[in-house]
């Protein structure tokens, strides 16, 4: 690669399981190549296996970006790799001080970052207390300030952190440092303003709303009228208090009452296919606990990728969904969407696009009847929320497209 071609680092994100997370990559990748000219890209992520990252980097299907995998310990990673010197040298380190081996971790980065136009920092809620602290991340934001390159959060959706005060004033010290946050919805620029981050934070959309739909390569066929739905084991934590079986059989009930009362073929849709979190699995347990098999009920296979994912969402009538990127997708697509929300970034992005959350279900909130009532009552307003869609969807990827000039200029100023 010519080195006078721009280079962008895209840090911190997890793998393509999570399509949400491979959408983000594509609607960045749009972003940056139209503000600058022929640019290349170094993704640097979290893997939770080796087998992960040579599949990822083998699957890819743009020969601008090349992936690497950060130096993050987990167990099963030291369990596999217990016979390397480099594992025990790790976790020595980890052991003495995290901090350190955090910054560490995003080593194989360090010799890019000299000729980096910028990092961003991808991966849409990395900065919340929705998976713990971030440590991880706070970090990647050090190390690279120390290198005097402009360290951007992303499309970021950030905090809230008040359950934590003192790690709250820490992150709002923190916050001020970092070159930009990009926020991707109101919610999150509204907190920020409460903490006192004001001075770098620019209003943007979720680069995923770029991403462009691409028909599977196996033809799939769908009903019409049909309803998607996206449910996902994280939402036991949240909705049943961490009860794992408890919602699997809640689930179970949404879907099966959602099937009775619309008469409607309903496609069940994984986003996320991790080790750790695999909306497959989750839905294929829930289905084989159906008292009844309907035949109206498809649970769509886990081997499309981001685009070809939001392609047979686009095909819906209506969707419901509780991975933040399976809605975006949807929303993008036109197609009339109730948000199952865990987080401020669900709120935010209706409030966004609508001017209000009627669409967005809180996860205090959910369970069978109220959602069923719900979806009827917006299928009912189907036309009119198409009609909306239709003509807020284009303000938002701009919104989104706008990032890429806020950081041309930005960089410029640098």
């Amino acid at each position: 690669m010519a080195s006078d071609r721009p280079l962008f680092i895209l840090a911190g994100n997890c793998p393509y399981d999570n399509r949400g997370c491979e959408a983000i990559v594509r609607g960045t990748v749009k972003i940056l190549r139209k503000y600058f000219e022929n640019p290349h890209f170094v993704c640097i992520s979290h893997f939770q296996s080796d087998q992960q990252f040579e599949d990822q980097k083998r699957r890819e299907s743009d020969s601008e970006i090349i992936h690497f995998s950060t130096r993050r310990l987990n167990k099963r990673k030291v369990i596999k790799s217990a016979w390397k010197l480099e594992t025990w040298f790790d976790v020595f380190h980890y052991a003495i001080n995290k901090d350190t081996f955090s910054r560490s971790v995003y080593r194989d980065m360090v010799p890019f970052l000299s000729k980096a136009e910028a990092v961003l920092s991808i991966g849409g809620d990395n900065y919340s207390l929705d998976y713990g602290i971030p440590r991880l991340f706070t970090a990647l934001d050090d190390l690279v300030i120390s290198h005097k390159k402009p360290i951007i959060l992303w499309g970021a959706s950030v905090g809230p952190f008040s359950s934590k005060p003192d790690y709250e004033k820490y992150m709002s010290d923190h916050l001020r440092k970092v070159t930009g946050i990009y926020a991707r919805e109101s919610e999150t620029i509204r907190y920020l303003e409460s903490i006192g981050v004001t001075e770098n934070v620019y209003h943007v959309a979720d680069p995923a709303f770029l991403m462009d739909p691409k028909p599977p390569q196996n033809e799939i066929d769908i009903e019409n009228d049909a309803i998607g739905i996206n449910l996902s084991p994280l939402m036991a934590k949240y909705v049943t208090s961490g009860d794992s079986e408890k919602w699997i059989a809640m689930a179970g009930d949404i879907i099966a009452e959602v099937s009775k009362r619309t008469g409607r073929h309903i496609y069940l849709m994984p986003h996320v296919t991790s080790p750790h979190s695999d909306d497959y699995a989750f839905m294929q347990k829930v289905i084989s606990r159906l008292r009844e098999i309907n035949h109206n009920i498809t649970l769509i296979p886990p081997h499309y990728d981001a685009a070809e994912t939001k392609w047979i969402i686009s095909r819906m009538a209506f969707f419901a969904g509780a991975r933040t990127h399976s809605t975006i997708a949807a929303l993008s697509s036109g197609v009339p969407t109730l948000s199952l929300a865990y987080s401020i970034k669900a709120k935010g992005i209706n409030r966004d696009i609508f001017g209000h959350t009627e669409y967005c279900m809180e996860s205090r909130d959910i369970e069978p009847d109220s959602i069923v009532s719900k979806i009827i009552s917006m299928l009912d307003q189907e036309t009119s929320i198409r009609t909306e869609l239709r003509e807020r969807i284009p303000k938002i990827q701009k919104s989104a497209l706008d990032a890429g000039l806020i950081l041309e200029q930005l960089i410029k100023e640098n």
